[in-house]
């Protein structure tokens, strides 16, 4: 499939969508033009705030491969990704992202994230989301744990 028609198969998925009760996203993971796996918004019908597009292209693409890693493929998402989505493709390694409708299409109608985007510029304590350090010298202990594993599968 060229890239046009695997864009199209995404925007498909996102007016489907919508019909099914879901969110105006979709995503479809291509490996040398040929899909491996789909997703679509499902955070209403499912009750999970992760349940986005492009995540759920990402899990079902790698249990589709056996991997963790999507290095050679793309993914073509229906809107351009949202921060926690955007982290998924880097962590996943996928090869490409295309996109249909930009951030500001996505704000238009109701779906803004540059909250977020302001919030990761603050120091922890400036946000929002009010944070604090908690039992460091403890936690760091698993990080040790894990720094030493000499048969650890890194990612």
């Amino acid at each position: 499939m060229t890239k046009e028609e695997l864009m199209r198969e995404a925007i498909r998925l996102s007016e489907e969508n919508v019909k099914n009760g879901g969110g105006p996203f979709g995503a479809v993971i291509a490996k040398d033009g040929k899909i491996v796996a789909t997703g679509t918004n499902r955070v209403t019908p499912d009750c999970d705030p992760t349940a986005h597009a492009e995540v759920n292209a990402i899990r079902a693409a790698s249990r589709t491969l056996g991997t963790f890693d999507l290095s050679g493929c793309e993914i073509y998402s229906s809107c351009e990704p949202c921060p926690m989505c955007l982290g998924a493709i880097y962590w996943a390694h996928l090869d490409r992202l295309y996109y249909g409708n930009d951030k500001r299409d996505a704000a238009e109608i109701g779906f803004d994230d540059a909250f977020i985007y302001k919030e990761l510029e603050l120091k922890p304590q400036d946000r929002r989301l009010k944070s604090e350090e908690l039992l460091p010298d403890e936690a760091v202990r698993a990080f040790r744990e894990w720094a030493d594993k000499t048969d650890k599968v890194t990612y």
